[in-house]
């Protein structure tokens, strides 16, 4: 029996489950416009163990979205995970960001782009096939009127995050399906989470950072 404790904050949803077996038992997430992670994370790790009558001692891992996303997001979900699986002297396991985004679609055909937000017109993006190995790699790219044309061209395309608002607004191509309001979820990491566990595929706490494929880089405030 493998209980996993799932982090996903690489956006504005801080979302928290705990998982068995690769099922999701409880759920707790807050999509706020601001950042709440700070606030919240550890407030929702407390509320979903408690819900599954779970001691953290119980726990057998610690998932974590790994990025991209927000640089912040990121760091405060990874720390949170170090700390937990450097305390509880059990497993880390990192998920791809957009591979369990794509998860929340179920294709027949065609290809998922699982895109979050970046600056401007800029998207991180991989793609998917209908059963979701990769298609093509993650890449930071600025998006036109030509963006997947390639893909569309030949069936369809399912974009999926929240890059998906600056994505309709330039591509118009019959088989280009946007769907909206969709954000990284704890939900979707349950499962491959559970599958990275079973082939001990885990992190090495001392050294591991998200990946954030771009440099941060800090703006001036406006004055």
């Amino acid at each position: 029996m493998a209980i996993i404790l799932n982090i996903e904050t690489s956006t504005t949803n801080c979302s928290v489950s705990l998982s068995k077996q690769g099922e999701t038992l409880v759920l707790k997430e807050d999509n706020s416009a601001n950042y709440s992670h700070a606030e919240s994370l550890h407030v929702f790790i407390d509320e979903v163990l408690k819900t599954a009558s779970i001691d953290k001692t119980q726990i057998d891992a610690i998932a974590v979205s790994k990025g991209p996303g927000s640089y912040t997001g990121l760091r405060i979900g990874v720390s949170a995970a170090k700390g937990l699986s450097y305390a509880l002297n059990i497993p880390l396991i990192s998920v791809s960001t957009l591979e369990a985004l794509a998860h929340q679609l179920k294709i027949e055909d065609g290809v998922i782009v699982s895109m979050l937000d970046a600056r401007r017109l800029e998207v991180y993006s991989a793609i998917y096939d209908s059963s979701y190995n990769l298609h093509r790699e993650i890449e930071a790219q600025i998006l036109n009127e030509q963006s997947f044309e390639v893909y569309l061209s030949k069936g369809k395309v399912y974009f999926i995050g929240n890059g998906v608002e600056k994505t309709k607004q330039l591509i118009k191509h019959a088989n280009a399906i946007f769907i909206d309001n969709k954000l990284p979820s704890a939900n979707e990491m349950s499962i491959l989470a559970y599958d990275k566990y079973k082939k001990s595929d885990t992190e090495d706490v001392a050294y591991f950072e998200p990946f954030y494929l771009k440099d941060f880089i800090a703006l001036k405030p406006k004055s």
